[in-house]
């Protein structure tokens, strides 16, 4: 993040014109720009990094477990779909938190879970953090509904951390507590 914020000092900053017309001066748009870059960065390797925590508990419990990439059946794009983790026979889609309202996820979504059940697997989703916005929230009750008609699991927010440890034994919350603990 220090190499980009010094590379930033060297960015084009003529779009603060636009900022300064609806009444941000120019002090306030370099911050503005500076955090918007940094949540990008943050928000990328906080997401990585807990997927990661969480497929390294399935791959100590279940040595044979990883992730795999299965055919796209339901239309052309994308071409195959991933799983993020395979237990068995358990497709585990990871999630450390999804606000997306868009239209064009939830029909992926639910074609990558029609793929997955198709396959022969249960689609499972955990997801860590639920939205905050109604928009988002909704998006996820869709989701939801749509992995019980198929015969899934959805797991958010407490019963997310709580189905990590019991398929895993490993209370990754806990972890993750005492980590931040010592920092």
């Amino acid at each position: 993040m220090d190499a980009r914020e010094a590379e930033m000092e060297d960015d084009d900053a003529s779009h603060y014109l636009l900022y300064r017309v609806l009444g941000v001066q120019t002090e306030e748009g370099k911050k503005i720009d500076l955090y918007q870059n940094k949540g990008r960065f943050l928000y990328k390797y906080a997401g990585a990094f807990l997927e990661d925590a969480t497929k390294i508990c399935f791959k100590h419990k279940f040595p044979n477990s990883g992730p795999k990439s299965i055919d796209n059946t339901i239309s052309t794009k994308p071409k195959k779909f991933g799983i993020d983790c395979l237990v068995g026979n358990d497709a585990i889609e990871i999630k450390w938190r999804d606000a997306t309202t868009d239209g064009d996820h939830i029909n992926k979504e639910r074609a990558r879970i029609q793929c997955i059940t198709k396959a022969g697997y249960t689609p499972i989703r955990i997801m860590f953090f639920y939205p905050n916005r109604s928009a988002a929230i909704e998006i996820q009750k869709k989701l939801e509904k749509f992995y019980l008609e198929m015969n899934g699991q959805y797991y958010h927010s407490d019963n997310a951390w709580a189905y990590v440890k019991a398929q895993t034994g490993v209370d990754l919350l806990s972890v993750l507590q005492e980590l931040s603990d010592e920092l």
